[in-house]
């Protein structure tokens, strides 16, 4: 979320966590450590995909750091919506991307040795899948690590099928606002339903929007008039973090 970052960055003071932790545990630990030594408690905590759910653990664990929670993109709570994801992003690619997707999934999941590049090349195929407009040459800059891909995602997925990641949602005490995409893959239903979780919710839906709204041409303006009004005025503290899931 480094342009999400830039953006806001020009009015009030933004941290963008980099989470490097190979846990959950870890990343909930590693965010509530740099947030507590770096923002004015409590901070508004933007979370995109992966970073939604990180967020909101650590919203549910840790209620003194946050003002604020806002999902961005988020992937269902709930195993009973995550089933027809991979589909979807699959049937949006050619004959030839499809055949390599597969590939390089298979690949990720099974390989017993770090497959950075392949876990790379998989992200942006899944880019082209999950976008609607993409506005051209802008795309994530950091490195992929296929290691604590694995084991995050493992653990992760673990917490929807129990339900523990829904239980952990209906503990979270501050007001949340899910942004989400009507041309996301993750089914915008999925998110609209957490208002029978959160005690304080509003759900808003982008049109003509895939999973990265600060990268579509249709949704780009919308999606930071609503996020410079859910952080508030400047001198307020704000919070960007994301680890882009499976599914």
């Amino acid at each position: 979320m480094a342009e999400v970052a830039r953006e806001l960055a020009s009015a009030r003071g933004v941290l963008e966590p980099l989470q490097t932790a190979d846990s959950v545990t870890g990343q909930v630990e590693e965010l509530r450590k740099v947030l507590e030594e770096n923002a004015a408690l409590p901070v508004t905590l933007i979370g995109f995909s992966w970073g939604a759910w990180l967020s909101t653990i650590l919203a549910a664990l840790h209620p003194h750091c946050l003002g604020k929670l806002v999902l961005v993109s988020s992937g269902p709570f709930e195993e009973k919506d995550a089933g027809g994801i991979m589909e979807r992003r699959l049937g949006r690619l050619g004959m030839e991307e499809r055949g390599e997707a597969e590939s390089l999934m298979a690949r990720i999941t099974g390989a017993s040795v770090r497959a950075d590049a392949d876990l790379k090349r998989f992200g942006e195929l899944m880019s082209v899948a999950d976008a609607y407009a993409p506005l051209p040459g802008r795309g994530n800059p950091l490195p992929s690590n296929q290691e604590i891909y694995n084991r995050v995602w493992s653990e992760a997925s673990k917490m929807r099928s129990s339900g523990e990641l829904l239980r952990l949602a209906g503990r979270v005490e501050c007001p949340v606002v899910a942004i989400h995409g009507d041309h996301d893959p993750h089914p915008a239903a999925s998110i609209g339903r957490l208002a029978g979780v959160f005690s304080e919710f509003r759900f808003v839906v982008l049109e003509k929007c895939g999973h990265h709204p600060w990268l579509e041409r249709h949704a780009r303006d919308e999606f930071f008039d609503i996020i410079r009004a859910e952080v508030g005025s400047p001198g307020t503290s704000c919070s960007v973090t994301d680890i882009s899931e499976k599914d």
